[in-house]
Parts: C-alpha cells; structure tokens; sequence
C-alpha cells in the first residue's frame, strides 16, 4: 500500500515532465533554427567564443550576441557550469552595450553574490519557484519563451519563471518591494533586440558550456 501510494503521488510529476519534453519537441520539429551558425557568421563578436565539440563557450569576458532580433519566440538550449561559474542569457536587448537594458535569465553555480541572482532567476528581478539545477558538471536545459511581456522559464523540465514585465511599473523596485539595479521600469523593457549569451563573467572568470541553442519565432 505504501509503495502503490508513493507511485500515485509520483505520478502527476512524471506526467507533467513528459508533457513538457513532448511540448518542446513538437513546437521545435522541423519550426526551429539554429541560434548561431557553426562559423558564427550570425554573431557579433563572434572571435571572442568558439566551438568546441559541438559546445559553444566563450574565450573572454564578451557577449556572444545575435545580429537577428527577436521579439516573440521559444528558445531551447542546454548550459553546463564549473565551479563558480558565472554567466546569462540576455533576452531582446534594447542596447547591447548596457547588461542592464534586458532581461537576463542566470546561468550560475552560485548566486553571484545577488538577491535574485541565482540559476534560473530574472537577474535582480525574480527569483525561481524551484531550484532545479543539476550537479556541476551535469548538462541543464531550458526552455525559454517571450510573447509580449510574459516571460517563462522551464528549467529540467519544470516552469521556475512566470513573469510579466507589465507587473514591474516602477523604477528600481520590483513587485514584491525588493530593490533592483535597473535605470528603467522593466515594463518599459523591448520587446525586440538581440539575444545574448554572457562571457566570462565573475572573479573566477570559469567557463560556461552552451550547445543545441534553437530558436523559434511566434507570432
């Protein structure tokens, strides 16, 4: 009885997980492009990261950016961290030469010394509902979605983000009172730019590993 139970009370989770990679694959069967080409041609300061096995991983402190914009879109793609790594995906920049004009969605092992800015977290805006980080050294997938000024985040299978930027109306405070960084209300955000990918980032500067970054615009 206690072993049918424990089964009955597994069963919702495994469902959803299920669900959600059947969700994934589908939205990106045959739709989905690659974020960046093999030779980075589709990158700007594309000479500071390089290829390696099929894993992209930065060379120095820039940001990999896409010369594309984005504005509605699904991106799917999987990170591995090393100890004390220190990295982000930025989402539809308003200016590549501000870390602060965007949305970044942290790729941490640790929570950079921030609030909000642990694995999975809006950077000083929001934190994960979970924390479903594998072991360094383990691969992690995200699935990633902006519509408008919704923003989630399925991480290892679960939604850990749940955001519209319209809730963020003032400047440098989020919803739930808590102080950000930012020089504008996240509501004022684009909702178009480049996508981003941080380098070497963090005292230790240790690396981050990217690799199956795909991309699919909505409408």
């Amino acid at each position: 009885m206690r072993h049918s139970l424990r089964m009955n009370l597994l069963a919702p989770r495994t469902l959803l997980v299920a669900a959600l990679a059947f969700v994934s694959a589908t939205v990106f069967a045959g739709e989905a492009k690659d974020l960046f080409a093999q030779d980075l041609s589709t990158a700007t300061n594309g000479d500071h990261w390089k290829w390696e096995n099929g894993e992209l991983v930065a060379k120095d402190h820039e940001t990999l950016w896409t010369k594309e914009s984005y504005s509605n879109f699904v991106l799917d793609l999987d990170f591995k961290v090393a100890k004390e790594s220190n990295s982000g995906v930025f989402l539809r920049s308003g200016n590549i030469k501000d870390v602060l004009a965007a949305p970044e969605i942290q790729v941490h092992e640790n929570t950079d010394g921030s609030k909000y800015g642990m694995v999975a977290a809006i950077y000083d805006a929001m934190p994960p509902k979970k924390n479903m980080s594998k072991p360094v050294g383990e691969w992690n997938h995200y699935t990633i979605t902006c519509k408008d000024s919704v923003i989630t985040v399925v991480f290892n299978g679960e939604e850990v983000i749940h955001a519209d930027l319209n809730d963020w109306k003032e400047v440098g405070k989020n919803p739930d009172g808590t102080p950000n960084k930012f020089k504008v209300a996240l509501k004022d955000w684009s909702h178009n730019g480049p996508i981003g990918l941080q380098g070497l980032h963090g005292k230790a500067q240790a690396p981050v590993w990217y690799k199956n970054l795909k991309i699919k615009t909505l409408d």
